[in-house]
């Protein structure tokens, strides 16, 4: 699905609407997500679920991202760059069709695009380690396509 990319980019405005704007998520559903993703329903109903179970797992995404930060805390992270994080991470928890290493592609491409040089390095960076404990606590249940390996470790 191409169009995967686009609704996670709708799902990464929206959340920076949230995040920076206070919106109500139910607005912003409608202003960003579905106006963006309005001609193709299953684009959209993705990008939909992807927000709600970003927003409604919030606490549990970021204490796994915590968990990877040495010496920051997540306030201090670019806004970008977190909502990123949680989006991949709501991806490895939650979407067992789409492989480990999909998300964080997706994530790092999208980082080129929208936030800073080192953003994509950072972001590699943390979701690999996030990755690898999420798979050591039995956190990470892929089915079908998601069960593709998501490391070139040997």
């Amino acid at each position: 699905m191409a169009q995967r990319r686009e609704a996670r980019e709708a799902v990464l405005q929206a959340l920076y609407a949230i995040e920076i704007g206070k919106g109500k998520w139910k607005d912003v559903i409608q202003s960003v997500i579905k106006s963006q993703l309005s001609d193709d329903s299953e684009t959209f109903k993705f990008g939909e679920r992807l927000f709600l179970k970003i927003v409604n797992n919030q606490d549990e995404i970021d204490e796994v991202i915590k968990n990877h930060l040495n010496n920051w805390r997540l306030e201090r992270l670019n806004a970008i760059d977190r909502l990123l994080l949680r989006m991949a991470i709501a991806e490895f928890l939650f979407y067992e069709q789409i492989p480990t290493k999909v998300s964080i592609n997706e994530a790092i491409e999208i980082a080129k695009k929208y936030s800073t040089k080192k953003s994509g390095n950072f972001i590699n960076g943390i979701l690999d380690s996030a990755l690898e404990q999420l798979q050591e606590d039995g956190r990470i249940n892929k089915k079908g396509r998601g069960l593709i390996e998501s490391s070139f470790k040997s």
